[in-house]
């Protein structure tokens, strides 16, 4: 592992360390961020290995106290990830392979991660690269970036895309893509609610980790609570979701109330200075 200086590439410009993690996979952790970027060309396509060192990843952005928030991009520019490496394929992996404890590209099935996940598009995401960004908290894209779910042309149908896009989306656009395989652009993207900010390439990865800075600037716990609420009731009726949350069900909740950064906000608040978050 190389420990480089702070020189503007990190989010904080703080010193930060750059590792590897097997083929394909690098990461820079610049406390409290972690990027995650797939680095395997020409593509970035994530074959089971790749998935499970993403999963690697994502543990240790949910299991480590000083991590708040994570950045996924791909290396390059032009493709985010290309999803399922039918390279891998074609020589015998399985649709149905282990892609590690978080599912197909380490975070969308994670258990317990209530920690923010930003994609940062640099280009085209397709199928499984989709998947994945439909999986994410918040999506900042390149404007030349693409989305397409191309399943159906190669002989099988997506799952996540099957279940994920029509939540996002009207569902006859979203039919429209998974049974045809067209591709969408930014400005439709943006329009439908799918990014929450279209910016030039060369502002990527700036726009993906200013907006990382922000998170960070709010009270750790209830960042995990709101994440834990918004999945715990997406499904449920307003009454029923406001129920659920106060009835002890969703514990990050009750545990950002009883905090003492719950204390902490209003009196800096009055005192008319920046919080000092301890996530206690």
């Amino acid at each position: 592992m190389a420990t480089h200086s702070g020189n503007g590439n990190g989010a904080w410009g703080s010193p930060y360390t750059e590792s590897t993690m097997g083929e394909g996979l690098r990461l820079i952790r610049d406390t409290p961020l972690l990027e995650v970027v797939i680095d395997r060309p020409k593509a970035n396509a994530i074959d089971a290995a790749t998935s499970r060192r993403m999963g690697e990843a994502f543990r240790a952005l949910r299991d480590d106290p000083d991590l708040r928030v994570a950045i996924l991009t791909g290396a390059g520019e032009r493709f985010f990830s290309a999803g399922w490496d039918l390279a891998a394929a074609a020589e015998g992996e399985s649709y149905e392979a282990d892609w590690g404890h978080g599912g197909f590209g380490g975070f969308t099935e994670l258990p317990g991660l209530n920690k923010p996940v930003i994609c940062a598009v640099n280009g085209i995401a397709a199928g499984g690269g989709f998947e994945i960004v439909l999986a994410a908290d918040l999506v900042v894209a390149a404007d030349n970036a693409q989305f397409l779910l191309p399943e159906a042309l190669l002989g099988f149908p997506p799952d996540a895309g099957a279940v994920r896009l029509p939540r996002h989306i009207p569902p006859v656009v979203a039919k429209e893509m998974l049974l045809t395989g067209r591709r969408m652009g930014m400005e439709e993207a943006a329009r439908w609610g799918l990014v929450n900010q279209v910016v030039p390439a060369s502002e990527l990865m700036g726009t993906a980790r200013r907006l990382a800075q922000r998170i960070c600037e709010a009270a750790p716990l209830a960042v995990e609570a709101i994440l834990e609420m918004v999945r715990a009731t997406s499904q449920m009726g307003v009454t029923e979701a406001l129920d659920h949350i106060r009835s002890g069900k969703v514990a990050s909740y009750r545990a950002a109330l009883d905090s003492s950064d719950a204390v902490e906000g209003p009196r800096a608040f009055a005192e008319k200075r920046p919080p000092r978050w301890t996530g206690a």
